[in-house]
């Protein structure tokens, strides 16, 4: 991990999503749509529902969006029918990317996906391209100043599958994708609070950019993030501050 900081990475990431606030709460509304959809409106019974819930409410969403969307995902309401995709490619210097959607329309999601990927110096690929190189996973990242040997106590004890610290001092805790809810609450039982909690795709090894290529390399994060039918981005790629 020499060289940069996840916790660094971390904050700058956060930021970026509070500048788009609005952007973000369309997309939270969405995920929380297909999650009623596939697993009921009632997030103690739905473990997808209730991380997005609990994401919602992190970005202070307003709760009356909260139960629009989860009504629209249970029929109460009119809403949109969406489906799920995932987009594989690659970045500048071949770092590894996954874009996961939720569209209305496949045609055109796939054909601006393709657009941001070929206008910023990425390559989209076919499907597995890159798809080895992430675990799929919970993850929860604590902030440095976090006493370790108690939270890789309370971790171990609630079922987690390891804990890290890294040299910036924050610690990572993970989990299988089922157990997520279960290692979290136990935690915050313990008095654990993590800065970043979700299932997610992570990354097993890292592209570290800096100078021209960092700045390219965003452009074409950005692009593929600024698009309306993009949820989540996975990618190696970490940009150096």
């Amino acid at each position: 991990m020499a060289g940069h900081s996840k916790w660094a990475n971390i904050q700058h990431r956060k930021g970026r999503q509070d500048e788009k606030r609005g952007a973000t709460f369309s997309k939270i509304a969405k995920e929380i749509t297909v999650a009623a959809k596939m697993g009921g409106g009632d997030a103690a019974f739905n473990p997808r529902l209730r991380v997005a819930v609990e994401k919602a409410k992190a970005a202070n969403m307003p709760k009356d969006k909260i139960d629009t969307a989860i009504k629209k995902g249970t029929g109460e309401l009119e809403g949109v029918e969406y489906i799920e995709i995932r987009y594989e490619g690659y970045g500048i210097g071949g770092a590894a990317i996954m874009v996961d959607c939720l569209t209305d329309n496949k045609t055109r999601t796939v054909a601006e996906v393709r657009h941001a990927f070929s206008k910023h110096g990425g390559n989209m690929g076919t499907d597995g391209c890159v798809a080895f190189q992430f675990k799929h996973c919970g993850q929860m990242i604590f902030a440095p100043g976090t006493d370790e040997a108690a939270l890789m106590d309370a971790a171990i004890e609630a079922g987690a599958e390891d804990v890290t610290s890294d040299e910036d001092g924050s610690i990572e805790v993970l989990t299988a994708p089922a157990d997520f809810l279960t290692v979290k609450d136990a935690l915050a039982a313990a008095g654990f609070t993590p800065e970043l909690a979700d299932v997610t795709m992570k990354p097993e090894g890292e592209n570290v950019f800096s100078g021209d290529d960092a700045i390219k390399m965003q452009k074409l994060l950005d692009a593929l993030e600024n698009l309306d039918d993009v949820q989540e981005i996975y990618t190696t790629a970490i940009i150096e501050e």
